[in-house]
């Protein structure tokens, strides 16, 4: 695995741990330029959130790991860094640090790290796995849009580009998307999902396309059935919109969030009728 390394100063391994993985990720850049971006002083640190909104601000995609040494140690396996959070001290004295995991030998069972100093820091795994235990074991990778971690779940990856949506062009996000609904044909949501954003960029046969697609997995979704309907009904299709919103007033519950948006919808369509 080809991954830079950049020495840690003092306070600041956020930063740097950062800074390994977006240049690893195809990011010119350096620790020194996140540090006004992530590092706290009256921290003297940097905190999750700013290094997730940080990757977004670069055009990357911070996905949280599975709070699971087997996950992480797979996602190495398959060649990609991954940005740890250790507690180098204990529960009730902690000291928090950033590192990036580099690799693992499974016969001497060493996790190899860029850590502080160190381009090529081994811990063991009972060490390593107890600090990061500490640390409630978060972890997490840089992924360019449309790219898919090696431990990969549908529902983390959607919140995770739904989550970016607002740093990131919205060609990108469409890629992103549409990665994902050809890694996992049976999510509706992920579907749907896709459908807005096309929509939002004025693609209005993918958008129909990918409705379509999420009711053919969930013929109740609620939201492609509204959603649908209400494009329809922008492209003159009346009959085809009151048939979905119909079927979408049938399953909607009263107290569902969705029923007011469902009811406008139909009340659209009457005036049409």
């Amino acid at each position: 695995m080809q991954v830079p390394f950049f020495p840690q100063s003092r306070y600041q391994c956020g930063p740097a741990a950062l800074a390994t993985v977006l240049v690893e990720s195809g990011i010119t850049i350096t620790p020194d330029s996140l540090v006004p971006e992530v590092y706290l002083p009256e921290r003297r640190g940097s905190l999750q959130l700013e290094l997730m909104a940080s990757a977004r601000r670069h055009g990357r995609l911070p996905y949280e790991m599975p709070q699971d040494l087997e996950a992480l140690l797979e996602e190495v396996a398959a060649g990609q860094p991954v940005l740890v959070l250790q507690n180098l001290g204990f529960a009730w004295l902690p000291r928090w640090h950033y590192a990036v995991v580099i690799g693992y030998d499974p016969l001497a069972r060493d996790i190899m790290l860029r850590s502080g100093r160190q381009a090529r820091r081994l811990e063991s795994l009972h060490r390593f796995d107890r600090s990061w235990a500490l640390a409630d074991r978060w972890a997490l990778r840089i992924l360019r849009p449309g790219e898919l971690p090696a431990v990969a779940d549908a529902g983390v990856y959607l919140r995770t580009i739904l989550n970016s949506r607002q740093s990131l062009p919205g060609t990108a996000v469409l890629h992103a998307l549409e990665r994902g609904m050809a890694n996992w044909p049976d999510s509706a949501d992920l579907a749907f999902a896709a459908a807005n954003q096309a929509r939002a960029a004025g693609s209005v046969d993918a958008a129909g396309k990918y409705y379509e697609q999420a009711l053919r997995v969930d013929g109740e979704h609620l939201g492609a059935l509204n959603n649908l309907a209400d494009l329809l009904l922008e492209n003159g299709e009346v009959e085809r919109a009151r048939e979905l919103i119909d079927q979408a007033l049938r399953s909607a519950p009263q107290d569902s969030s969705l029923r007011a948006v469902i009811e406008a919808t139909s009340a659209e369509i009457e005036d049409r009728e």
